[in-house]
């Protein structure tokens, strides 16, 4: 047999002694094991980034819808009714007198206190939006609760106005996917804002005027956040119309604003257009 042909020495081409052979063997071993391991490494990398994608979008925090990438000069005007009634019909005759049309959303404790109020907001042509039954904090509950607030709250407004609503507001703005999953499933747009007038502080008549114009959130698509209840939200509601009108807003309801199909959210809650 040619010595050439023998597997130890082929890779050179020449005779080695067997001191040579054995380091040889020792540095292709070697460089086999470096190898394969770097090849695990990469495919165990990839294999690691592809699952922790997957799971970050199976477990990522969902949103409410906070605002809307809108091109017009939109916004929109919002109302939570759930402690207190004495404003409303005044808030209802500036909105008539502005032409305007807002969204209120409603409690199903405040449902049953103000039934002839709901009636009005509906029969003036608002949006009546879903508030919970109780008007406490969702996220603390499991998804079978969550459907029974919104369900009660649903056919308390339907029975009295024949409203079938899919706009709802988690109270307290507080939620987490469990919420949102259930607002899907019963065929809801769970809504927040991107302007809060903190008229609920009551500080007054110019804090609300101000807060709100003057948010640096307040563009177009902005949702803006008012409480029927709030001691001077109805004598700062018609300068703060006068003003966005000046601005080139446009007053919509929220059912105008938002996209109702093929939409995406980005982190910050705002819908996108697909």
């Amino acid at each position: 047999m040619n010595k050439y042909t023998n597997i130890d020495n082929i890779f050179y081409g020449v005779a080695m002694d067997n001191e040579q052979q054995d380091k040889l063997k020792f540095f292709i071993k070697t460089g086999i094991a470096v190898l394969s391991f770097l090849v695990l490494m990469v495919l165990g990398a990839k294999y690691i980034s592809t699952a922790v994608t997957v799971t970050n979008s199976a477990n990522s925090e969902r949103t409410p819808i906070n605002c809307v990438d809108q091109k017009e000069k939109k916004v929109a005007l919002s109302f939570d009714a759930a402690y207190g009634n004495e404003d409303t019909e005044e808030i209802l005759e500036i909105l008539a007198l502005h032409n305007i049309k807002a969204t209120f959303f409603l409690t199903g404790g405040w449902v049953n206190e103000y039934p002839a109020d709901v009636k009005a907001i509906a029969a003036a042509g608002h949006d009546l939006g879903n508030h919970s039954d109780n008007h406490i904090h969702m996220s603390q509950l499991t998804k079978e609760e969550c459907k029974a607030e919104i369900l009660k709250t649903h056919n308390k407004v339907k029975e009295l106005t024949g409203t079938e609503m899919n706009l709802f507001r988690p109270p307290y703005g507080d939620y987490n996917n469990t919420l949102i999953e259930t607002t899907d499933d019963l065929g809801y747009y769970c809504i927040d804002w991107d302007v809060d007038s903190l008229d609920w502080k009551d500080y007054g008549v110019r804090s609300i005027v101000d807060t709100v114009l003057n948010n640096e959130h307040l563009g177009n698509g902005s949702i803006i956040l008012f409480h029927n209840g709030s001691k001077y939200t109805k004598d700062a509601l018609e300068d703060i119309i006068d003003r966005l009108e000046d601005k080139g807003y446009k007053i919509v309801p929220i059912s105008e604003l938002i996209y109702t199909d093929d939409y995406y959210l980005d982190e910050a809650g705002r819908q996108f257009k697909k």
